[in-house]
């Protein structure tokens, strides 16, 4: 499963091949007949859930040949013209097989309902359906399945069983045993994990899984939670109580995990539940395929298998220990949104998070040498961590900016965390590691925004950054994104040849909408909705990367429940909402096999989509693609609010 970096539904993905006509001659004598036609394929990509009415819509044809001279026309649900225009000018190359990409704008079409885009050649060639409409239809149903997704990876007891027939798993963890921090060899093999003398068993039972496999880790939890609470928070009406995706429960749910996690009486860290990759003595999660309720009594009482049945509780350090920056920050973010959330709903579940919010941001280690991450650290390579501060402290500082506060709270005062939000965005804008842009590895853009946010309510008196500097950073990340899309024609802000596409493009949408919610302009606005395009089939390969989404969505994910329980057609049952990595490098699919026990996917094997590689990179939709297909907990955590923004 998840290999040295990282980490897996669902459209049916028909591709039209076409054929244009060339003329070739004849001899005087010989009768004219038809002419002899040469093969072209020309595949138009559009986001396939859909455009809001008032926005630009650009859909791509992709092109074996120029076919510049063509028109195009959008056609109705009921077969009705709506508009017809030549296709706009090429846009470059994307492959030696696919020199040819045109634009094709049609923002003049407003009407509400079903369109399809036709491209009159030869042998015309259509796109998939999708809709124009109000953003509140077109993408209130991809917050219902994203928090569906969330369901699905429950742990513990209180499972939903509606959602793949999921059942109560790992139940075990309830009474877990404590071990040091865990080491791996070079070559990802652990050592043996060593248990801590005399440490109390935990109660870590609940949590999400992290993605296609069953380990549970700090690191990307308390991030994935921290952006749902913002979107929870932002748009109450879409994500709060009454909306048909109320998140209020699965955020509860998550936050009593993380509070588990963090021993606020012994000021304790505990970063990760179970291990991924195992040894020749024993096993690792990642080593067998299967349900997460049979590893309770996986193997019986076959040694090899003992930390499958009881996985290993690990320990950031000693009791009081300072804890890795990136977790502080990214912890005390989780708690302090949940106390600004439940303060109304729960004064002392609100208590709880403000508290354990405060204590954690008090221990963070500001001069780390490598950050806790996963063991092994590769999993997740970390290390920009003034940020993760940043962020933190912005919102402890909102939360602490109210009345009803809890007793004992180290500080009282909300300035204290706005002067240090302000000092660690002043140490990114100024430090060695800037260049990445919102997703699991750098949250500055929200961070900034939020920082922005409190010195507009509070004025901007003795801070080390003030609103213009944190504006501009945003637009230098835009910018960067902006630079990398000017590379290729399908406009995406990241490379195709890398790992957490998905997760940028959704990042890079939300940080143009941060920008026009604090500058009042438009600059950005239809760049990150042409991210969102990216996301949802406007690329090469013509698809969406969220399962459920639009008519050609992954249905093969690297993910056991889905494998096993699932469909592998795309009709239900599905891993709705799951949101996969994307394109990545081809070096990546190398030795790639599949795990004993998986079903194989597509059921035929082979991969329809390769044709359409380029730039470097490749789509595969299959189960043993771990590096596209697999999906987690951090690639799904920013759909609900990206979307959100363009509804809101």
């Amino acid at each position: 499963m998840l290999a040295a970096r990282r980490r897996a539904p669902v459209t049916i993905i028909t591709f039209v091949l076409v054929a244009a006509s060339c003329s070739s001659g004849s001899s005087p004598s010989t009768p004219a007949g038809p002419r002899p036609r040469a093969a072209i394929a020309a595949f138009v990509r559009v986001n396939q859930v859909g455009y809001a009415a008032a926005h630009e819509k650009r859909a791509y044809l992709l092109s074996r040949t120029a076919v510049s001279d063509a028109t195009f026309d959008v056609v109705a649900d009921g077969g009705g013209v709506a508009f017809s225009r030549p296709v706009g000018r090429d846009l470059g190359r994307w492959s030696a097989r696919f020199p040819h990409v045109y634009a094709l704008r049609f923002g003049g079409v407003t009407g509400p309902g079903a369109y399809r885009i036709v491209v009159d050649l030869p042998d015309p060639v259509s796109s998939p359906a999708f809709d124009i409409g109000d953003p509140a239809e077109l993408f209130a149903p991809l917050l219902e399945n994203a928090r569906t997704f969330y369901r699905a990876q429950r742990d513990g007891p209180d499972v939903i069983g509606s959602v793949l027939e999921r059942q109560p798993s790992h139940l075990h963890d309830a009474n877990a045993r404590v071990f040091r921090r865990a080491h791996y060899t070079p070559a990802f093999t652990i050592r043996d994990p060593v248990p801590v003398p005399g440490s109390p068993r935990h109660d870590v039972s609940g949590g999400w899984f992290d993605a296609g496999d069953y380990i549970k880790g700090i690191q990307t939890e308390s991030y994935a939670a921290a952006m749902l609470l913002l979107a929870r928070r932002d748009f109450p009406g879409l994500l709060g109580a009454g909306a048909p995706a109320d998140f209020t429960d699965e955020l509860r749910f998550e936050l009593e995990w993380l509070l588990k996690m963090w021993d606020d009486e012994s000021r304790t860290l505990f970063y990760q539940v179970g291990f991924g990759d195992g040894s020749r003595r024993f096993a690792g999660d990642h080593d067998p395929w299967r349900l997460p309720q049979e590893d309770d009594t996986f193997g019986g009482t076959d040694p090899h298998y003992r930390y499958i049945r009881h996985r290993p509780l690990f320990r950031a350090g000693p009791p009081g220990s300072r804890v890795s920056p990136n977790l502080a920050g990214r912890l005390a973010a989780a708690f302090g949104l949940c106390s600004q959330i439940f303060r109304s709903i729960d004064a002392h579940f609100a208590d709880r998070c403000l508290l354990a919010g405060q204590h954690i941001f008090d221990v963070a280690d500001t001069h780390p040498g490598r950050l806790l991450t996963f063991s092994p650290f590769a999993y997740y390579p970390e290390t920009e961590w003034h940020s993760d501060l940043e962020l933190g402290a912005a919102e402890l500082f909102r939360a602490t900016d109210t009345n009803g506060l809890p007793d004992g709270l180290p500080h009282e005062n909300p300035r204290h965390y706005l002067r240090r939000s302000a000092r660690w965005a002043d140490a990114y804008v100024h430090g060695d590691e800037l260049g990445d842009t919102l997703n699991l590895y750098d949250v500055s853009a929200l961070a900034h925004a939020e920082l922005a946010r409190a010195i507009d309510d509070t004025g901007p008196s003795d801070l080390a950054v003030g609103r213009r500097r944190l504006v501009a950073d945003i637009e230098r990340q835009l910018d960067g994104a902006a630079a990398q899309a000017a590379t290729e024609p399908f406009g995406f802000g990241f490379p195709y040849a890398a790992y957490d596409g998905t997760s940028h493009a959704q990042g890079l949408a939300i940080t143009a909408s941060l920008h026009a919610e604090l500058t009042g302009e438009d600059t950005w606005s239809a760049f990150g909705r042409r991210q969102l395009d990216v996301v949802l089939g406007g690329n090469a390969w013509g698809a969406s990367f969220i399962v459920g989404a639009g008519e050609r969505f992954p249905r093969c994910p690297h993910h056991q429940i889905a494998n096993i329980l699932g469909t592998l057609d795309g009709s239900p049952p599905i891993l709705l909402g799951a949101a996969v990595n994307g394109t990545n490098a081809t070096d990546q699919f190398d030795y790639l096999g599949l795990p004993d026990g998986a079903r194989r996917c597509p059921p035929g094997g082979g991969d329809r989509s390769v044709r359409f590689n380029g730039k470097g990179a490749r789509w595969w939709d299959n189960a043993k693609s771990w590096p596209t297909s697999e999906p987690a907990i951090d690639f799904a955590a920013t759909t609900p609010l990206a979307f959100a923004m363009q509804m809101g």
